[in-house]
């Protein structure tokens, strides 16, 4: 990768990969509670805070189909 492909990138926060872990498993369909003992969350609402960022609407919710 060149030095010009990186050069806006910004750099990533323990909260950021936090974030994106959270994201990544939300989009592949896992549990909130799942979720929750996975990011090591007490309390469900704050598991439930991560859930947000995937407000999409329609687009949002996906098929079993579409992942084969």
């Amino acid at each position: 990768m060149t030095e010009s492909a990186v050069s806006g990138a910004k750099p990533a926060s323990c909260h950021t990969l936090h974030r994106s872990f959270a994201t990544h498993l939300f989009e592949d369909l896992y549990a909130i509670r799942t979720v929750q003992e996975l990011l090591g969350h007490k309390d469900v609402s704050t598991t439930m805070i991560s859930a947000g960022v995937l407000n999409r609407g329609g687009r949002g919710v996906r098929s079993l189909v579409d992942t084969l």
